[in-house]
């Protein structure tokens, strides 16, 4: 059967149309082939953004589409979509976590075994988890408040020494080593601390630094690129050219050239003003006497002639 063009025009125009609102949603974070599995949760402020990934144990399976704010409860509400092979209980929370240190907030499931299998339209109980930065801030306060009692410590055994100097005896030297016992013990309680800080964010700390190390990388390409654009020569070359600009403003404003001249020599102006009223008056006594300048006769008679006037000049016989 052939198909007419206005049939396969239809079909073109169909196809782009629903084409557009394919991409029109895809670009707000919608996909039109996806499961509708959407579920809810929500949390006292707003961390996240539309299209922001939901997680399982690193995995994306998801992400949010829809944020509002519930004005009743004063929280921010979360909708999100996950796929519709993914299978976990109402008892499994969803946390708010951080991706990175360079990077935004995301979504993770945290499984529960225990409970019945959430249902799409439920509503899941949230947690937030503190990032990176959070962390060694707390812990670092911690670590400071141990070395502040440790300079305390390290001030007194000074203060002690000084003593032991002075007091030579029996006495004064075990106050000294009981000083400097307690002085150390204090620095090992501090080296605990920050043993156990390092380990517990070795993980984290690694990421960082590879991080740190991929933006240096970019800085030393960016820097190759700029430097083989040769911007000062660039520079000197449009440097050039505004001096060439400058030299020819220069010499119109001086009058030099046929421009300068134009622009500057007042009879040339005059003069011109002249001969276009006089151009203006010709054409204007053409078209009110055309009998002057044109003449027609198919026997030879011959034309009339006229005065500066207007007036007729008589032949004299």
């Amino acid at each position: 059967m052939k198909i007419s063009r206005e049939v396969k025009t239809a079909i073109l125009v169909l196809s782009g149309i629903i084409l557009l609102i394919f991409l029109f949603n895809y670009l707000k974070g919608e996909n039109l082939f996806e499961s509708p599995n959407t579920y809810y949760t929500e949390f006292d402020y707003n961390a996240l953004s539309a299209s922001s990934p939901v997680t399982i144990k690193g995995n994306n399976v998801g992400k949010v589409k829809d944020i509002k704010y519930d004005f009743e409860t004063g929280k921010t509400r979360v909708e999100f979509s996950v796929d519709e092979k993914l299978v976990f209980t109402k008892n499994s929370k969803i946390r708010l976590y951080q991706t990175g240190l360079m990077g935004g907030n995301a979504l993770a499931i945290v499984v529960s075994e225990e409970g019945e299998r959430a249902q799409p339209g439920d509503f899941l109980q949230s947690e937030i988890k503190d990032g990176l930065i959070n962390n060694l801030t707390e812990n670092f306060e911690g670590v400071s408040d141990d070395l502040g009692a440790t300079l305390k410590s390290a001030d007194t055994l000074l203060i002690n020494l000084n003593s032991l100097v002075v007091d030579e005896s029996e006495e004064g030297i075990k106050s000294a080593i009981k000083e400097l016992n307690a002085t150390m013990k204090s620095f090992k309680s501090v080296s605990y601390s920050v043993n156990k800080l390092i380990t517990k964010n070795d993980e984290k700390l690694s990421s960082m630094l590879t991080n740190f190390d991929s933006i240096t990388k970019d800085l030393s390409v960016i820097t190759g690129d700029l430097k083989e654009v040769k911007l000062s020569k660039t520079i000197a070359e449009l440097d050039k050219t505004l001096a060439s600009v400058n030299s020819l403003m220069t010499s119109i404003e001086n009058g030099d050239g046929s421009i300068g001249k134009l622009l500057k020599d007042e009879g040339l102006y005059n003069n011109l003003e002249g001969a276009a009223l006089q151009m203006e008056q010709l054409l204007e006594d053409m078209k009110l006497n055309p009998k002057r300048y044109v003449h027609f006769s198919l026997f030879g008679k011959k034309p009339k002639r006229y005065d500066a006037e207007g007036n007729e000049i008589k032949d004299k016989d």
